[in-house]
């Protein structure tokens, strides 16, 4: 007799009624186990006398809230994928969630699309390390030296992700770099930057606070080598529609310094 798998447990805590009824609804809807927790009390509660596969955490909870609940479910149940539920003014929290074991983060409102995908993922991901782990307690029990034994045992990166001696995450001051979600924040506000605009910030805050000539913004940026005075009209185009849509999510005139002659650095 063939014995079908239980489907994933999920907790949703979340003290927004709204959201947390149509995580868990989707959730349901998905195949999956999934149960709502209204506080982070209550989520403590649950924990205590259950195990879940996976945990989606708002991270602004009245009491006890979210970074507390992740520090919870992590020690009781280390092997329990968290996902941190944010703001984008909570940006900074949720990085350093990611620090602390959390798998990943989603903005809200947060997307069906992005909720399934990054809920596939994580379980995904739970799954490989419980293998790996079974594996390791195989290997044990044959042997004691485990040094001779050559098991790798890191998580394959996402798609389009940095290589592994790249950091994910890149700040300078208020500006947060993700490059896994290839997403920019500027003090809490997301920048609607296209996948150019993007990289040519990035590069330049990876270099900051160095002066960056346009030749090597478009060389390192692009891909391409280009004459100065090319270079000078791509490079200005770019910057002038980042500095706008800086302007529009901040008002914020300050963050990308001309060097007259010389290039484009980010600000003190």
């Amino acid at each position: 007799m063939v014995v079908k798998p239980q489907p994933d447990k999920i907790l949703i805590i979340d003290d927004d009624e709204a959201v947390r009824g149509f995580l868990v609804e989707m959730l349901r809807d998905e195949g999956y186990h999934a149960f709502g927790a209204p506080s982070g009390e209550a989520a403590l509660e649950r924990i205590a006398t259950q195990t879940f596969d996976l945990a989606l955490i708002d991270l602004r909870l009245g009491g006890i809230d979210g970074m507390q609940v992740l520090a919870a479910v992590r020690e009781q149940s280390p092997d329990t994928i968290c996902v941190m539920l944010t703001a984008h003014a909570s940006l900074g929290t949720a990085v350093e969630a990611l620090r602390y074991g959390a798998y990943d983060y989603l903005f809200k409102p947060c997307k069906t699309l992005e909720i399934r995908e990054c809920v596939r993922s994580g379980l995904q991901q739970r799954r490989r390390k419980l293998r790996q782990q079974h594996i390791l307690a195989q290997l044990k029990s044959l042997t004691d030296d485990l040094d001779r034994v050559d098991v790798d045992l890191d998580t394959p990166p996402p798609p389009n992700a940095p290589p592994d001696d790249s950091p994910r995450f890149l700040r300078r001051g208020d500006l947060i770099v993700d490059f896994r979600r290839h997403i920019i924040t500027l003090a809490g506000c997301l920048l609607e930057l296209s996948p150019t605009e993007f990289d040519l910030l990035a590069y330049m805050l990876s270099e900051a606070p160095r002066v960056v000539p346009p030749q090597e913004l478009v060389r390192e940026v692009q891909g391409y080598e280009s004459e100065a005075q090319e270079a000078r009209d791509i490079v200005r185009s770019h910057i002038y529609h980042i500095r706008q849509k800086i302007v529009t999510a901040t008002e914020r005139q300050d963050v990308i310094k001309t060097v007259r002659g010389v290039g484009y650095t980010i600000a003190e």
